[in-house]
């Protein structure tokens, strides 16, 4: 992995080294200089389209526009890529072969593939491909067929599986071990660290939605949400920018910088994503007020999920032990402790915790109850899963 990261940071430096063009004859008086650049971005546009010129990774070295040429929408469904039925020419399904590898293809050059941006020459080739932050948060509601819908941004992708689709490059062919590694992760999951480390420990891919006023996006809670989005698009989508994290011993730079001028922009439009409600008739009523009692008193849970985000405050973290989690991945982080996880629309992101050791949401009350020897009856474990149900 220490290989695919210098890779990575290989072509960010020779990327370095190419600049565009400028006047370098332009004058102006002392008195009236020119007005700074001000370049605005499209919010959504950079959530679901933009690449930060990541194309230098999975083109470039991945080899993904290769890839693709094999691959049939049928098999890019059962990884979990999802279709925007929005971009689709209307009828167009109707006729398509969706075992055909050319309908991949199609699709690809239609912006229909949530998450993966590509160039389709005249002649069906794929010459350049990319993703962007909708491939890993983004959904589909499923209106036309599985896997092809409206989209549902924010959504975590807990269907796509990113391991197994990195493994299909040929620049695993000669890596057989970090091949298998990939291909055990799961559908779900992601390790944002493995091309740093080497050690396989994916966690759950979270939601981007609900963020708005989270002071610590990340599980173990290394900074605000754009610093995190900064170091996925640096260090895991392969863009070019510039990120600096000496505890990491992380040193990139790219001119030009591709990422830094957007985040405010993606920021803006993570911030406007709104958790969705729980389903009408998913949870007891009766049994949710009881449960927010629970929840506020006996329970205690209330002392760390905090305010209306149930998070706590951004200086708050907490060693593995005090509540029983796996201690593995917050060693390979910058905090080595866990944040208190937001609790919004818990009903549509199973499993919990950030490894995913609990399927549900019964699993989880059970394992505080007991590791934090709370003692509560059965009954009262049910009516605090249903108000957790209802949040």
């Amino acid at each position: 992995m220490k290989q695919l990261s210098k890779c990575v940071s290989v072509l960010l430096i020779v990327a370095s080294s190419i600049s565009a063009c400028s006047d370098s004859n332009l004058s102006f008086p002392i008195d009236t200089p020119p007005p700074p650049p001000t370049t605005s971005f499209d919010p959504q546009e950079t959530f679901r389209y933009d690449t930060y010129g990541d194309e230098a990774l999975w083109t470039d070295i991945l080899r993904f526009h290769e890839v693709v040429a094999s691959i049939t929408p049928e098999t890019a469904l059962a990884v979990g890529l999802k279709v925007d039925a929005e971009a689709l020419p209307e009828g167009i399904l109707e006729t398509a072969d969706l075992a055909d590898p050319a309908t991949t293809v199609a699709l690809l050059s239609l912006d229909a593939v949530v998450g993966i941006k590509a160039e389709v020459a005249a002649d069906g080739t794929v010459t350049k491909f990319g993703i962007t932050c909708a491939l890993c948060h983004s959904d589909v509601d499923d209106s036309i067929a599985p896997g092809i819908g409206i989209r549902q941004d924010g959504w975590p992708a807990s269907d796509l599986d990113p391991g197994l689709i990195l493994s299909l490059s040929p620049f695993f062919d000669d890596k057989p071990t970090q091949r298998a590694q990939l291909q055990s992760w799961g559908p779900g999951m992601y390790d944002p660290y493995w091309n740093l480390d080497g050690i396989s420990d994916p966690v759950v891919i979270a939601p981007a939605y609900g963020l708005k006023d989270v002071p610590l996006e990340t599980y173990t809670g290394e900074g605000p949400v754009s610093y995190w989005n900064a170091y996925v698009a640096i260090t895991q989508m392969g863009g070019q920018g510039e990120f600096i994290e000496p505890a990491l011993n992380i040193e990139i730079h790219a001119d030009p910088d591709l990422v830094t001028a957007k985040l405010p922009a993606l920021l803006e439009y993570q911030e406007s994503l709104e958790s969705p409600p729980p389903p009408q008739g998913s949870y007891d009523l009766a049994a949710a007020e009881r449960g927010k009692n629970l929840f506020d008193g006996k329970a205690q849970c209330s002392g760390c999920h905090v305010g209306p985000n149930f998070t706590d405050a951004a200086t708050t973290l907490h060693e593995a032990h005090e509540v029983g989690a796996d201690p593995l991945y917050a060693t390979r982080t910058m905090t080595k402790m866990y944040r208190t996880t937001p609790l919004r629309s818990l009903w549509q992101h199973p499993p919990y915790y950030h490894n995913g050791e609990f399927a549900t949401l019964d699993e989880v009350v059970g394992h505080y109850d007991l590791a934090l020897n709370i003692g509560l009856f059965d009954e009262e474990k049910a009516d605090l899963v249903e108000y957790l149900k209802s949040l």
